[in-house]
């Protein structure tokens, strides 16, 4: 694997922003990339000096969807052979995507994937592999309507259309559009959200996707066991004193 398809930056305390680096292919996801990004994020999510992280690509694109040179000739069996991208799911920080540029075909997953998208004026979403003959295959048919409805999604799936930045917001796929390149407040945000209790956060992140396919009943069941839970963590009684001092909480993660 090269060491280059996916590069590791501190930008600020408990904060690390992984960049996708392809840029003379648009950073499509080739094997590499997968790969890489399989094998990083489980080792931050161990790394309890690791809060949040930030995904990125480049100026000119987050990332363009599949490498198709890679899957030119592939069989079914090949395909079904293929290592997958997980790892942004299923890792139980939070995670935020900075989008600039193009975020098309697995790019836009990828992003969908994430707990909060950034996106800059300029960036675009897509899921143009109808216009290939292919199916989405990393949660565009899936993942995609539970954040953006059924009508939006089978819109973007079915014309193959690129959305502005704008749409995206909208829709509801992005959370916030920033004027010219996002990551920079895309840091500010993860280092923001560092800066809390770490527990909680990931009782949060798992009580908002474990919930969402529950009936409400049991989601507010899981809700009030993760609101339980978090007062047998120091951060808590640290949380509460600092209120009461009126002084910044000084969070560890205990």
């Amino acid at each position: 694997m090269s060491a280059n398809v996916l590069l590791i930056e501190h930008p600020a305390p408990h904060v690390v922003l992984l960049r996708i680096n392809r840029p003379e292919a648009l950073n499509a996801l080739n094997a590499e990339v997968r790969e890489a990004i399989n094998t990083t994020l489980p080792r931050l999510d161990a790394d309890p000096e690791v809060r949040c992280v930030v995904l990125a690509g480049s100026e000119k694109s987050f990332a363009a969807g599949a490498d198709i040179k890679e899957r030119a000739g592939m069989s079914a069996v090949d395909v079904m052979k293929m290592s997958t991208t997980r790892g942004i799911a299923a890792f139980s920080k939070p995670i935020i995507a900075a989008v600039n540029g193009f975020a098309l075909g697995g790019g836009c997953e990828y992003a969908l994937q994430c707990d909060i998208v950034l996106a800059n004026d300029r960036a675009r979403f897509g899921q143009p592999e109808i216009k290939l003959g292919l199916v989405p295959g990393a949660g565009g048919t899936q993942r995609l309507p539970r954040v953006v409805g059924k009508h939006n999604a089978l819109y973007m799936v079915l014309t193959g259309a690129m959305v502005s930045a704008r749409d995206a917001l909208r829709m509801g796929l992005v959370c916030e559009v920033v004027e010219g390149n996002c990551d920079a407040r895309a840091i500010e945000l993860a280092t923001q959200i560092a800066a809390m209790a770490p527990l909680t956060a990931k009782l949060i992140k798992e009580a908002v996707n474990s919930g969402a396919d529950m009936a409400l009943d049991a989601a507010l069941r899981l809700e009030t066991r993760a609101h339980q839970l978090a007062f047998a963590t120091e951060d808590v009684r640290e949380g509460i004193a600092a209120f009461i001092e009126k002084r910044q909480a000084d969070f560890t993660g205990h």
